[in-house]
């Protein structure tokens, strides 16, 4: 049989069974290695006691400073030994000769331990060392004389048990761990295996990945661009129409949505569960049609999946409406009003009045300082910047004047806009507001334009003393196709603007009078949440 197609409850019995075996050894390692330490402390403490016991016996004390004391000693300390079980135990006197000892050749004579120097300074301690018959757990401790002068050291040596004899005592205890551990394991996978099957229709692994093979081959071979994301907002399915139409490089897959696409409404299906067809957004610059679809597994919420297309020829009219046709507008209106300043110098040249020629100049060059001035340090966007004195312009030629609120600042865009969806906010609010004024017989007519930028609120208010709108056109103003301009309408700048603000979580208002004029109010939150407050809404003018 293939390994590959090896069911999956082999597959992960085989490997939790080494999974566990590997476990387990590396247990049994560790087990062991304490164990031989416990051991050793057990033994250290266990040569400390029968070292402190000799030192105590009268018999040591009396005898330790003869010059044959030995023979006094040396029965009374093997009989100890005997009794506590311990390997040797050797009693010195301050020249470190021996006066007792397991072998009775030694007796008499002079050690030459390495560790036994701090213990001829009154100190009583532990130490290991390896001799003939193995390691052994040494223990020192002083003899000491009634006058509690130091006249001796006691040496108990207990030998180690090898690491085989610590195995041998716990075989048992190891045995019945492993066999259950190792039946648990087993079990446990063959069951998860089980699960896994379930949770995967049954099918095997390498079917899955056939499937996913000819899935992926489908998405790329489509003329449409799919998108789809997981119950975590993280994106699983990317294809490369996708790609090519918003302009994304690499492999995002894996990536949250709000990573690749901040503005893409796909994650909004998660949370209303209800699909959308052919609905039109802007992406990256880039006029889209979507449907957006949840996916569904037993009724649980499991991701959602978007097609869409480009629809950018779209793009030429937004723009028209957006910005471009009022910057080529506003050109023209520059010219115009440069032609009328030099008609007016070049009369006043020719009545002889070159004072007030001069004059004319300064005062017109000092109102175009100060208006480019201003925006330039209050509106730190170039193109907001090109787009309010282009409206400016048009307002002049056309009698009516648009105002900048002095108190107007903006540095930098909510974090789901883009500069592009403030010109198309900006543009077709402003062009509004002049269109409501052409047929207005006011005296003084005018725009006011208001700009403010919170740390947790971006507003926008463009206020006109036009027309109005009347309480029968506000349900329909955000219809697409839906102009209160007849035949110079199109029906596309407030669905426009109504996309953008739902899009970012913003909030508009409209407040009109028919015959007075209209307010429209917008606010966008800086961080991409809904934190609209609309009392730091600016006052009316």
């Amino acid at each position: 049989m293939n390994r590959k197609q090896m069911p999956i409850r082999w597959k992960m019995t085989i490997l939790s069974f080494g999974v566990v075996l590997f476990a387990l050894i590396i247990g049994f390692i560790i087990f062991v290695g304490k164990a031989i330490e416990m051991k050793k402390e057990e033994l250290g403490n266990q040569a400390l006691i029968t070292a402190r016991t000799v030192a105590n016996l009268p018999t040591v004390q009396s005898h330790l400073e003869d010059s044959l004391g030995w023979k006094d000693i040396q029965p009374v300390v093997e009989n100890i030994r005997t009794v506590n079980g311990s390997d040797y135990i050797v009693v010195l006197n301050m020249n470190r000769i021996r006066y007792s000892h397991p072998s009775e050749e030694q007796l008499g004579t002079i050690s030459a331990g390495k560790d036994e120097g701090p213990a001829f300074a009154e100190h009583s301690y532990v130490s290991t060392a390896k001799g003939e018959l193995g390691v052994a757990v040494r223990g020192f401790v002083p003899v000491m004389n009634p006058e509690h002068q130091q006249i001796g050291v006691v040496v108990v040596g207990i030998l180690l048990p090898s690491t085989f004899d610590i195995m041998s005592n716990l075989k048992n205890e190891l045995i019945i761990i492993g066999a259950i551990t190792l039946l648990f394991g087993m079990m446990g996978s063959w069951l998860l295996a089980r699960q896994i099957k379930k949770d995967t229709f049954q099918l095997e692994p390498h079917e899955i990945g056939r499937l996913l093979v000819e899935r992926t081959a489908t998405f790329q071979a489509m003329n449409e661009g799919i998108i789809a994301i997981d119950n975590q907002q993280r994106l699983t399915v990317f294809n490369e129409k996708a790609k090519d139409i918003l302009f994304i490089k690499g492999n995002p897959t894996g990536k949250s949505i709000y990573e690749v696409l901040p503005s893409f409404k796909l994650p909004d299906v998660l949370r209303t569960r209800e699909p959308v067809y052919h609905e039109e957004m802007t992406l990256n610059n880039r006029i889209i049609l979507h449907s957006r679809v949840p996916i569904l597994i037993d009724g649980k919420i499991a991701g959602a999946v978007a097609v869409f297309q480009d629809r950018t020829e779209m793009t030429r009219l937004a723009e028209e409406l957006t910005g471009v046709k009022e910057f080529v507008e506003a050109l023209r209106v520059q010219n115009h009003e440069h032609q009328n300043a030099l008609h007016t110098v070049a009369g006043l040249i020719q009545l002889e009045e070159n004072e007030k020629a001069l004059d004319y100049i300064f005062h017109s060059s000092r109102e175009e300082e100060d208006l480019s001035a201003f925006l330039t340090e209050r509106i730190k966007l170039d193109r907001l910047t090109g787009l309010l004195l282009g409206k400016i312009r048009r307002g002049r030629e056309l009698g009516i004047e648009v105002q900048i609120d002095p108190d107007s600042y903006l540095t930098s865009l909510p974090s789901l806009l883009d500069e592009h969806d403030f010109v198309i906010l900006l543009g077709n609010l402003i062009e509004n507001s002049l269109y409501a004024l052409k047929d207005t017989t006011e005296d003084s007519k005018s725009v006011h334009i208001y700009l403010k930028e919170d740390p947790d609120t971006f507003h926008i208010e463009i206020e006109d003393n036009g027309i109005g709108i009347s309480e029968d056109q506000m349900p329909q103003l955000y219809q697409h196709g839906y102009t209160t301009k007849g035949k110079d309408g199109s029906g596309i700048g407030l669905y426009l603007i109504h996309n953008i603000v739902n899009k970012s979580n913003g909030h508009i208002q409209v407040k009109s009078t028919p015959g007075e004029g209209t307010l429209f109010q917008l606010a966008f939150p800086m961080n991409g949440g809904n934190t609209y407050d609309e009392t730091n809404s600016h006052p009316a003018h």
